[in-house]
């Protein structure tokens, strides 16, 4: 077969229409062999001609999109100093821009004999049980595609899996369910159009394996942070084969973008699916280990693993970072996404053992013209020692605030805590972010995502219930600091389900009326249950799937018109931090807080942790911010009771605003919740237990 010397750049296959160049890194290689796959899998080697700055590459003229294909690496085998290379593993290229085909997890995949870890070599062709690397053609129509660049403040995430919204949607025909193009469904984009959704956040799409443990206990690793492939939507989730599921992935954005919905992807670069010193060669171990991976500097036969995944790739040398970075900026501009949500993104910022927040993967963010343009999201949290960051990643970065996620669940469950914990937490956690220059929308507010309960779960149940998973119920978090209501799991009680449904419509209040950027846990809108599975990582079922035939009409009405309330008042996506000072001509501040009897908190107030009620006062024409024509931005006025205590509180209209003319709109404890247009009120509101009251005083 014919072959060109190539160039060394770009990483990867480059296919020019004429042929396609291949390009792959390592320092460690005496020889690099590109293996071809006809259909029927037999196998053609050639050897890669020349090697550039440890890049060894070759062009092929004639090799069409479509071709399969692998590595094998011919280099040193020593554990004991790190080295992993062995010619009998097919490597899958870092750089694949579509990967196909099951993994069958057999003794060749790896290098080791499973009786004696440490002894001989298991140099066996690991080829007949590997997915395939796929040539891909790069051409696309995205016509007058654009991002929607919907403003942070604006935003509203909608963290979501592919697979699980569409795989049981009635509307979507079947060849479409639980793939790409069933979210670019016509049926799916009015769904998050009628909820108000700018921006869904999806769940792992790099291609992923499914852990071999899983696999023997018939389960799957549906979540997805497994990732083996940084440049390849995982081949899963696309109706087409044979590396046009990049295809199919553009024609989903294409779609979404048409409707001004924005595409966040949940990203893990932290570790790969090779996992620990026993677990396969796939890629990056029989490449160069030392290079790609973060090993024990006086055992280097082990990995340092800051994920408890196994591993941490190696965010010290200069050739991981440009991986990382190249693979970012191919899903902003060839793939046209609009942001990342970074995986235990504080594994990222491991220079040393410290969590450095000035670490070189951030610096290279920062100076990117292409990637500070996008919406950037930090996990600030790994299992490592001093892991938890939240509040301490730099300008640019929003983050996922889990200290609000405990703060509000506390709050509903009457737990104590101060009640200035909690209004730190409802005005955009200034406490957090405003030292290092960030606004409120640096804080990623939610009450539930992917990992833990939904819901409608957090309501009802106080334990976790994870038996199905195979662990003995060990796995997932035991501290959920939820409240049942009264009984655990299911119950016919129609006064305990009233309170959940109240619960729940409570939850989605305070998380959309808070400051900060609310996200969504698609199906809490509509009531899903994982039966208090809190962990449901494995269980790629209808346990985790949307149940469209099980919606929550009134929950989702209720969400709906909460999401429209939220996104027509600026009052509660404030562009700038809250600063308590009178507004000029009033004797009145942006905002305000009071007691139930309608006198201003002392701090003896704040600091009572048995205190479960208060209200809060925001100013309409206090809202120190300029739309983008330079104009003054003005609101309504509104009053929010809140009150967490167990039985009904009578709450006081504070008196200098008592001459203004106050209406309910919303009570969580009514039905309907939504208050039509009735008598203003006087002085005094009956709040009933474990609720909340909306009072707006129109400009």
């Amino acid at each position: 077969m014919e072959v060109w010397p190539g160039a060394p750049y770009p990483l990867g296959t480059s296919y020019d229409g004429a042929g396609t160049n291949f390009a792959v890194y390592s320092e460690l290689a005496e020889k690099v062999e590109l293996c071809l796959f006809a259909e029927d899998g037999q196998e053609t080697r050639v050897a890669l001609p020349e090697v550039t700055a440890f890049v060894w590459h070759g062009y092929l003229p004639g090799l069409l999109p479509g071709q399969r294909y692998g590595f094998r690496v011919h280099g040193p085998y020593r554990p004991e100093d790190g080295h992993r290379c062995l010619p009998g593993k097919l490597l899958l290229d870092p750089y694949a821009r579509a990967i196909e085909g099951k993994i069958d997890w057999r003794p060749e995949l790896f290098s080791y004999s499973f009786d004696d870890p440490d002894g001989s070599i298991n140099d066996g062709d690991s080829a007949p049980h590997m997915p395939r690397c796929v040539v891909t053609n790069p051409f696309f129509d995205w016509g007058h595609d654009r991002s929607p660049r919907t403003a942070w403040h604006d935003t509203i995430i909608y963290e979501v899996h592919v697979k699980g919204f569409t795989k049981l949607h009635p509307e979507i025909p079947a060849e479409m369910q639980g793939t790409y193009l069933g979210l670019a469904h016509p049926a799916s984009i009015s769904y998050l159009k009628r909820l108000g959704i700018t921006a869904v956040e999806l769940m792992p799409v790099h291609h992923f394996l499914h852990d071999h443990a899983l696999i023997e206990r018939g389960q799957r690793n549906y979540w997805g942070y497994n990732s083996i492939g940084y440049f390849a939507p995982h081949d899963e989730y696309s109706s087409r084969k044979n590396g046009e599921q990049i295809q199919e992935f553009k024609q989903m954005v294409k779609a979404l973008h048409e409707a001004d919905i924005e595409v966040i992807l949940d990203v893990v670069y932290n570790h790969t699916a090779e996992g620990n010193h026993l677990g396969p060669t796939l890629c990056f171990r029989g490449l160069d280990n030392p290079s790609y991976y973060r090993l024990m500097g006086d055992e280097p036969r082990y990995y340092m693993d800051y994920t408890g995944c196994g591993n941490s790739l190696n965010m010290q040398t200069p050739h991981v970072l440009q991986l990382i970075m190249d693979s970012l900026r191919y899903w902003v501009l060839e793939m046209h996404v609009d942001g990342f949500r970074f995986d235990l993104a504080s594994a990222l910022a491991r220079e040393l053992h410290e969590v450095d927040r000035l670490s070189a993967f951030f610096d290279i963010i920062h100076q990117d013209p292409v990637l500070c343009q996008v919406k950037l999201i930090a996990e600030p949290w790994d299992v490592g020692e001093g892991g938890y960051q939240v509040g301490n990643f730099p300008p640019l970065w929003s983050e996922w605030n889990g200290r609000y996620r405990d703060c509000v669940r506390d709050f509903w469950r009457s737990q104590n805590q101060t009640l200035a914990e909690f209004a730190s937490r409802f005005t955009g956690s200034s406490d957090l972010y405003e030292s290092t220059g960030r606004r409120p929308y640096a804080s990623i507010n939610f009450v539930t995502c992917h990992d833990g309960f939904t819901l409608k779960d957090l309501v009802s149940y106080n334990e976790k219930h994870n038996e199905e998973n195979g662990e003995g119920n060990r796995d997932g978090e035991s501290d959920n600091r939820s409240w049942n209501c009264g009984v655990e799991g299911e119950t016919e009680d129609q006064d305990i389900l009233a309170l959940r449904a109240q619960q729940q419509r409570n939850f989605l209040v305070t998380l959309f009326l808070s400051q900060g950027v609310p996200m969504l846990l698609a199906g809490d809108e509509i009531g899903r249950t994982q039966r208090g599975n809190n962990n449901s990582y494995c269980q790629d079922a209808d346990i985790s799937w949307m149940n469209w035939a099980a919606v929550d009409e009134e929950l989702l009405e209720f969400t709906s018109k909460l999401i429209s309330f939220q996104r027509r008042h600026p009052a509660f996506k404030k562009r700038k931090w809250f600063q308590g000072q009178s507004i000029r001509g009033t004797d009145l501040s942006d905002i305000g807080w009071f007691r139930p009897d309608g006198e201003k908190m002392t701090d003896d107030d704040w600091n009572t942790g048995y205190s479960k009620s208060i209200e809060v006062f925001i100013n309409g024409e206090g809202i120190a911010a300029q739309d983008s024509r330079g104009r003054r931005i003005l609101d309504d006025s509104f009053l929010i009771f809140l009150n967490a205590h167990f039985e009904s509180v009578r709450f006081r209209v504070p008196e200098p605003l008592c001459t203004r003319e106050w209406r309910k709109i919303l009570n969580t404890a009514a039905r309907p919740e939504w208050v039509r247009r009735q008598p203003p009120v006087k002085h005094h509101v009956n709040v009933a237990s474990r609720s909340i009251v909306v009072l707006q005083h129109e400009r």
